[in-house]
């Protein structure tokens, strides 16, 4: 098994990037989890310096559609009465590489083009009356500076074949490479000429399998990179080693499950000798002998995978939770709304300026110049030097205004086991706040208890006034869970009128025992809450029901259920699960 100091770990993201300044097209890029800081510069500065004279790019954050895939370029166009094509960045990278900064919040219109790039090699373009197919290979450089719990788009991941983790390490790790040009450039023309075994190529597919993988071009990625790495060591056939290395690059941080490794034989097993007639009647066979010796070693191969699969997701493997498939584009949970007036430009459209619409000037000229000859033609003579637009030609600028996201915290407080839930909420809304910053949430909490229940934090972004609040929460006594919905679809509708995102998360066992007058009562209080949950879902608002209890409780569930939200149960659930919960439940309504 391969060290995991954090010297090896810089020396395996040295190794990942050579493999990748190789054929970069091939392996479809490499994704760098670091913040900005002298490590993620030092990597970079290597990059570039194995660029081996391609093409750099780098793709801004919200880059244009017209800016990636170009368009008419309207100077010449209006010049010469000719259309004239500009190119666009993707296709100016071709046989070079792309490097995308804050890869987790690139909008999904550029993951699209990216990917049909990636895919193809080739970018189909229909746009402004002229219709081409442009070569556009290339590799990316995704930077993922993303808080935790921030998931990129999975399409793009996909495709990215490695993917290296710089987020722990220090400048003092960063020692130097002992790779050069010269070796990448002859990996670079020899690459494609190396064999690979039938017997790497079934460990290859035996290992993916195991670790739940699904996806066909995962494999195939890293069989190029087994190819790779052997050329950059001078070989012409792959080895066991490169197996391992290509595993933990390409295939580790892709694991949906952990794979089972057959048990160890005990000592006593092992020394005891076979019968001498059995070794006398099976005498050995030189094929299975020599079959023995070059079948890869797939225990020590899936044991490194394991140690090299992240943090975060070998957490969740082992407790049993499958990653998550789907995963936000942007940083923000609120819902996306189009707006014709603010917002953050995401295209144009044929539109009429004068009702509402921003008129985008440079849009409207390019749908114009292509009918420049004709209409000049048809014109008036003192009409011949003009620029001679139509409404046809007007394009408006589409906006999409992100809405601000509340979470509501509603906090079962009755009961013994109180003290305990009321720690966790706590530490759960500090923990969504300190997000605040970069999300624009805000955080509420609710806390019923004995007869009512009350709004203990009203919607907030100020970690300061949440903490005060937080400070002294009651508890113990009754359940008046009615009173607890009634107050939440109150408050969320409230959210709404202000134009932002409720999500209300409860965290109880679903056992009521308080009515809606604060009569004891069991069976009136469980068809309160009932009704009350039905008018809560009436609104369509987003709901989460995360059991706390020891054991799950069927009540939780219909609690859901009527609410139409999700329900969770996490008998062990701390501060940092229900938050990652939340960003979860956020993320897939």
């Amino acid at each position: 098994m391969m060290p995991t100091s954090a010297s090896s770990h810089w020396a395996l993201a040295e190794e990942a990037l050579a493999a990748f300044s190789v054929a970069p097209h091939a392996l479809g890029g490499i994704w760098v989890r670091s913040s900005p800081g002298p490590v993620r510069t030092l990597f970079l500065e290597l990059a570039e310096d194995w660029q081996l004279n391609r093409i750099a790019k780098r793709i801004p954050l919200h880059a244009q559609e017209a800016r990636l895939l170009g368009g008419i370029e309207l100077t010449q166009t209006l010049a010469t009465g000719k259309l004239h094509w500009e190119t666009g960045l993707l296709a100016q990278s071709h046989g070079g590489v792309i490097t995308l900064t804050m890869a987790e919040r690139v909008q999904r219109q550029t993951i699209a083009h990216l990917c049909s790039a990636l895919d193809t090699g080739n970018l189909r373009l229909a746009r402004e009356g002229l219709s081409q197919t442009v070569p556009a290979a290339f590799g990316v450089i995704a930077l993922d500076e993303g808080l935790e719990g921030e998931q990129p788009q999975t399409a793009l991941t996909e495709r990215l074949g490695l993917r290296v983790d710089l987020s722990s390490l220090s400048v003092h790790d960063a020692l130097p490479s002992d790779i050069d040009s010269a070796r990448l450039l002859n990996a670079q023309a020899n690459w494609t000429s190396v064999t690979l075994s039938d017997d790497l190529t079934e460990a290859l597919a035996v290992t993916t399998l195991a670790l739940g993988i699904e996806s066909p071009r995962a494999m195939v990625i890293a069989s190029r990179l087994m190819k790779i790495l052997a050329a950059i060591n001078d070989r012409s056939a792959a080895t066991e080693a490169d197996l391992e290395r290509a595993v933990i690059m390409s295939l580790a941080h892709r694991a949906t499950r952990l794979p089972e490794l057959p048990p160890e034989d005990d000592d006593n097993e092992a020394s005891e000798p076979e019968p001498q007639e059995a070794q006398s009647e099976e005498p050995e066979s030189p094929s299975n002998n020599e079959q023995s010796e070059v079948t890869p070693p797939l225990d020590a191969v899936i044991e490194s995978a394991i140690a090299h699969i992240p943090a975060g997701l070998l957490a969740s493997l082992r407790q049993g939770h499958q990653p998550r498939g789907k995963s936000s584009a942007g940083g923000k949970s609120g819902s996306q709304q189009r707006h014709k007036q603010r917002g953050r430009p995401v295209g144009t459209e044929p539109g009429d300026p004068r009702r509402g619409s921003r008129l985008n000037l440079m849009a409207t000229l390019r749908a114009a110049a292509p009918w420049q000859t004709l209409r000049r033609r048809q014109a008036n003579p003192g009409q011949q030097g003009q620029l001679l637009i139509k409404p046809s030609d007007f394009r408006t600028t589409r906006f999409r205004h992100q809405r601000e996201s509340t979470t509501l915290f509603v906090v079962d407080a009755s009961g013994s086991a109180a003290m305990h839930r009321m720690a966790e909420a706590k530490g759960a809304v500090e923990l969504l706040l300190a997000d605040c910053y970069s999300r624009r949430d805000s955080v509420a909490l609710i806390a019923f208890r004995g007869d009512k229940a009350e709004l203990l934090l009203p919607p907030t972004r100020s970690l300061v006034r949440a903490k005060k609040a937080l400070a002294a929460l009651p508890g113990g006594g009754g359940t008046p869970l009615a009173h607890a919905v009634e107050l939440t679809t109150v408050l969320s509708e409230q959210i709404m009128r202000d134009g932002a995102t409720p999500t209300a998360v409860f965290l109880t066992d679903g056992v009521a025992n308080i009515a809606r007058d604060g009569t004891p009562g069991r069976q009136r209080a469980k068809e309160e809450a009932m009704a009350a949950a039905k008018q809560f879902r009436a609104l369509n608002s987003r709901a989460l029901v995360i059991d706390a209890s020891p054991r799950a409780q069927e009540k939780a569930r219909e609690l859901a259920a009527a609410l139409g939200g999700r329900y969770l149960a996490m008998p062990q659930a701390d501060a940092q699960g229900l938050r990652n919960m939340v960003r979860s439940a956020e993320a897939v309504n």
